[in-house]
């Protein structure tokens, strides 16, 4: 019976006696086939309306915007930058709002921190206190912080009408952006490996730079384009509490209306797209920050 069922096997239905199949070319590799994306119907109309969507509230404005500056070409460029009071309002605020994203990216992280890895008494409070900047209007921002910090400060700090006072509005008004950013992150991470490593010898330094950081570092990438966008577009909050003194205090969106109101609409424009361009030159770097350390952890 064995004999009949061994010689009823065909060659290559992987018996025994099956010869060893051969060995396949040095310079020919298998070829990894990817599945093809499909949309399906109701996809495809999903996406039609978000990109209408989009387009109409960003792209067209946009593209509005970099037409009415390149009317005059690059000298209407060069003219606005030239300016002496304009790049002063371009350093500003550029500088202080790379000043704040990293005090936000530090700070930022460790209200995080504590609202998601300690527990005490007023978290859920401190928790909602720090969305107030996304609901507050930022000309009463501006408002309570010239109170605060005016001539007549009731904590004798007096800061109002100098470069501490941009400093402070803007720190104001983009603090939540790393705050909500890395808080889920932490609240996903397992407390496993950190056990694991703590009880081979990791110091707590150690696991915080080795395991927490890399996880971390794509949300605070993220967290801190945002800032960064923000703080560079802010108006309301400055409009009092800045004094808006050209050389001293004058932000870009002040310098902006300046334009608008002197009937120069190009020159707006121009400085408008420089500082779009400034924007879009920091959120891509911070993109691929995050997508590298994304690839590697």
């Amino acid at each position: 019976m064995s004999t009949t069922l061994s010689a009823t096997r065909g060659v290559g239905d992987g018996g025994p006696d099956d010869p060893p199949s051969p060995p396949a070319p040095a310079g020919r590799r298998r070829r990894r086939t990817t599945p093809r994306s499909t949309l399906t119907r109701s996809s495809g109309l999903a996406l039609g309306i978000a990109m209408t969507w989009f387009s109409i509230l960003v792209l067209l404005p946009l593209a509005a915007v970099v037409a009415a500056a390149s009317e005059g070409g690059w000298d209407r460029y060069l003219s606005v930058l030239a300016n002496d009071q304009t790049w002063a309002a371009v350093s500003l605020t550029v500088g202080q709002s790379l000043l704040v994203t990293a005090v936000n990216v530090v700070v930022g992280t460790v209200i995080a921190w504590v609202l998601v890895r300690d527990r005490f008494w007023g978290r859920s409070l401190l928790d909602v206190v720090i969305d107030v900047p996304f609901a507050l209007p930022t000309i009463v921002a501006g408002l309570v912080l010239l109170a605060l910090y005016g001539p007549n400060s009731p904590l004798g700090v007096h800061w109002a009408f100098t470069e501490r006072a941009v400093t402070l509005a803007l720190a104001f008004v983009t603090l939540p952006f790393i705050v909500r950013t890395v808080q889920p992150v932490l609240e996903e991470l397992e407390s496993d490996v950190e056990e694991a490593a703590a009880s081979l010898g990791a110091r707590p330094a150690t696991v915080f730079r080795r395991i927490i950081l890399p996880a971390l570092t794509p949300a605070i990438a993220a967290g801190a384009a945002l800032s960064f966008a923000r703080a560079i577009s802010e108006y309301g909050s400055l409009v009092l509490l800045s004094g808006n003194k050209p050389f001293e205090t004058e932000v870009v969106s002040v310098r902006v209306l300046t334009f608008i109101e002197n009937g120069n609409t190009a020159s707006a424009a121009a400085l408008a797209s420089v500082m779009l361009a400034v924007a879009l030159v920091v959120i891509v770097a911070l993109d691929v920050v995050q997508r590298r350390v994304a690839r590697r952890w």
